[in-house]
């Protein structure tokens, strides 16, 4: 069963999402400020956070920078306010997903669901990856920057393992976005472009991800 951490303040909202949760082998923990969630982290193993924007102590965006300084777990990020700006500062500090409130239950066990699968890895197929100053390994989901491990996201591997494995082709973003999923339409151009960007900072000094204007992100690397 995977464990996932709720952080959010509304305590009318953990009690029937631990009992929805149960009917997809989900086991929620909730914790109503920061600093109880960021104890429960550092002391137990989950699968994914979900956050809210609006908390008591620091607002969601820093315990977003807080738990990527320490971890790669995957983050959905929970907002009432809808704001553009909003959804694009949680992705640009490392979340994997947003979901404004209010939302049904079934669509967050849905997000959680892709992102468990995506961080787990899904097919066949060749398992590592090598090319030239870069390594992917499929099933651990290790990364090697000139020999040196880097650390992704599920959602910045996810992206980066697409465009590997379609080496030096053309991916567009529509594909990109279908790829990922879980993001909404009206951010999906923004979306791409700041989880590339996100992935170029980790692999520099290798200039690898070329953009194609009007089309889309190849991979510009050769294979070892």
């Amino acid at each position: 069963m995977s464990r996932i951490l709720l952080i959010d303040d509304d305590a009318g909202l953990g009690p029937p999402l631990t009992q929805y949760f149960r009917r997809f082998e989900l086991d929620l923990a909730t914790a109503g400020r920061p600093s109880e969630g960021l104890a429960l982290l550092r002391s137990g193993r989950f699968d994914a956070a979900i956050l809210d924007v609006m908390l008591p102590e620091m607002d969601g965006f820093a315990l977003c920078r807080t738990i990527r300084a320490e971890s790669d777990i995957p983050i959905i990020m929970l907002t009432a306010r809808g704001e553009l700006t909003d959804r694009v500062v949680g992705l640009e500090l490392g979340a994997d997903d947003y979901l404004p409130k209010p939302f049904e239950p079934r669509e967050l066990v849905a997000r959680i669901q892709t992102i468990l699968r995506r961080q787990r890895g899904t097919g066949g197929g060749a398992r590592r990856l090598q090319f030239d100053g870069l390594e992917l390994d499929l099933d651990t989901h290790g990364v090697l920057r000139q020999g040196e491990p880097v650390v992704l996201t599920s959602t910045e591997f996810a992206l980066l393992a697409l465009l590997a494995r379609d080496s030096g082709k053309v991916v567009s973003r529509d594909d990109i976005l279908n790829h990922l999923r879980g993001h909404d339409a009206d951010i999906y151009t923004r979306a791409v472009d700041i989880l590339v960007s996100r992935l170029r900072k980790k692999l520099d000094p290798l200039d690898c991800i070329r953009t194609v204007r009007n089309a889309g992100y190849a991979l510009a690397l050769g294979r070892a």
